[in-house]
């Protein structure tokens, strides 16, 4: 599905999207109405407070989700309109996804657990390259539960990257890590993504890894309040 948007052409088109959840008797507006634009190969970040929306808008653009309402377009497909199966199709060929949380499968050595995505993909052959690529290759054949926290997020990268995906998704990628070790790793992410053109979006809380975007948004109570350019500076270059 590579090549379904050119760089010239917005990665996301949101217009009026809302999504609501229902907590019994209570509805929960959890984005409200928002409209935004971004383009392709580009390194994005959503900043916040707790509750902003910023993780809800990270779930629709990967098709995890769908909107309550409105239109989405993602990499030049309508999420709103996609089936189930499709939107499956879209998540396993097109996105790339790095948690908070490594949700490594802990059975698997490290280049097991990439392996197993490259293998969904016909990527197999990449799977060795990538844990080189993340600084792993000596570590290849250690468990999860044999790697420092910094390692597995590691891992997780070459795991979303192994699909060569149009858009990677980061979800709080350091909430789990030290700082350096946060540091270290978005400094990978922040390399390997530029080098190989993707289009990034990622959502921190820490406002000072804003600067590492090309573009910063930033969310409120479920809104889009500003969008603006970043500095798009390398993590090692950020002053806190």
């Amino acid at each position: 599905m590579a090549g379904l948007a050119s760089e010239n052409s917005p990665a996301l088109i949101a217009r009026d999207v809302w999504k609501q959840y229902t907590l019994g008797d209570v509805t929960v507006d959890a984005l409200r109405g928002i409209d935004l634009e971004l383009p392709a190969g580009r390194f994005v970040v959503l900043v916040g407070p707790s509750g902003s929306g910023k993780t809800t808008v990270l779930n629709l653009a990967g098709g995890l989700d769908v909107p309550t309402k409105g239109q989405l377009t993602m990499l030049g497909q309508h999420l709103t309109e996609l089936n189930e199966e499709q939107l499956t199709t879209y998540r396993r060929e097109s996105v790339g996804f790095v948690f908070q949380m490594f949700n490594l499968v802990p059975t698997l050595t490290a280049l097991e657990n990439v392996r197993l995505v490259a293998q969904l993909v016909g990527n197999d052959e990449l799977s060795a390259e990538l844990i080189a690529a993340v600084g792993l290759a000596d570590r290849a054949d250690q468990l999860p539960s044999q790697l420092s926290g910094g390692e597995q997020q590691r891992v997780a990268i070459a795991r979303a990257l192994v699909k060569q995906p149009e858009l990677l998704l980061a979800d709080e990628p350091t909430g789990a890590l030290d700082f350096e070790t946060g540091c270290e790793v978005l400094s990978l992410l922040w390399e390997e993504t530029r080098n190989r053109g993707m289009t990034v979006i990622m959502v921190t809380h820490n406002t000072a890894f804003a600067k590492m975007g090309d573009i910063v948004v930033r969310l409120r109570s479920g809104e889009v309040v500003e969008v603006s350019p970043g500095e798009a500076s390398h993590p090692s270059e950020i002053t806190f």
